[in-house]
């Protein structure tokens, strides 16, 4: 493998030492990886991408309905033209949702309600559904990530079970005439630990190599696209890479379509401390991150930085 290409992983050997060996050259490489035969059914996929589209159909003034002032975007409706991009001097072009973790009152920390429209038949249980398989999808990466760190498989486990992850809806709507310099994502990176994002035929994801070039990443709706998030490239000391990536604005005879996405972020519990992992630590690569932060002031300070919070 080079860094001119994401590979692709069959998610049927998650559980091989083979497995666990090129995720982990490929998060050091590139960040990314693409994974086929992970479990996600056609319907649910499909179902998914439905009700997530009606949503976005709605009138602006009933989407409006379901965004939370000074909420952070963390649950509900963030409209357009509200999230920017880390160092980005305009915002991105598009809308999204947000569904997080279902905990019972007396096991929550920092994490909100869900909030669900009542004009879309299926949201809730679709979404619901939804974030359990791919919340299931990265339990099962981080457990290869772990063996690849020289962990024991199970080693975050007890440190994600009550994190804020979230699934995002995004809507990036038709373009029409100059965007000013504005693009659907401009370049970021995730805060979270990593990313699961449900493949769909639609280009226009590209990551940003080590040698400096933008690599279009592969499409297509059987494949989950996986990557690193600056939380585990910090608890990692950079052996593990959380990689720029932008959506970049479609060529013409396709700026007149929707183009919708549905990328899952799993955290880790609010109250995990990001502390560099011991073996992460060499004479050639020394402790980036002497001081510690938990999880909790991570994500605050990155919304704050995107102009959520």
């Amino acid at each position: 493998m080079t860094a001119t290409q994401i590979p692709c992983l069959d998610f049927a050997h998650r559980e091989s030492a083979e497995f666990a060996a090129e995720l982990s050259r490929s998060f050091a490489d590139i960040g990314f990886v693409a994974l086929v035969n992970h479990g996600l059914s056609v319907q649910l996929r499909a179902d998914a991408f439905r009700v997530v589209s009606e949503f976005f159909a709605l009138p602006l003034e009933a989407k409006r309905e379901y965004f939370v002032a000074n909420g952070g975007g963390a649950r509900g409706y963030t409209p357009f033209g509200v999230e920017t991009a880390k160092d980005a001097s305009t915002p991105d072009l598009k809308e999204f949702y947000h569904v997080g973790r279902e905990l019972p009152e007396e096991a929550r920390t920092s994490t909100s309600d869900n909030i669900w429209p009542h004009e879309v038949t299926g949201f809730r249980d679709t979404m619901l559904e939804i974030y359990s398989v791919l919340d299931g999808i990265g339990d099962c990466v981080l457990c290869a990530v772990a063996q690849g760190l020289g962990l024991e498989p199970g080693y975050f486990s007890d440190k994600t079970n009550s994190g804020n992850s979230l699934v995002r809806a995004l809507h990036y709507p038709p373009l029409s005439g100059d965007t000013g310099g504005a693009v659907r994502a401009a370049p970021h990176e995730d805060i979270n630990l990593i990313t699961l994002l449900i493949g769909t035929p639609q280009p226009g994801l590209e990551v940003l190599t080590k040698s400096g070039q933008w690599l279009e990443a592969p499409s297509g709706s059987e494949l989950i696209l996986c990557n690193v998030g600056d939380m585990l490239q910090r608890l990692t000391n950079h052996e593990l890479v959380s990689t720029t990536h932008r959506v970049v604005n479609p060529v013409k005879e396709r700026r007149v379509q929707s183009r919708y996405a549905l990328p899952f972020f799993l955290h880790p519990n609010s109250d995990f401390l990001i502390e560099t992992l011991p073996g992460c630590i060499t004479p050639k690569n020394p402790d980036r991150y002497p001081v510690s932060l938990s999880a909790d002031e991570f994500l605050q300070q990155r919304l704050r930085e995107i102009g959520l919070i």
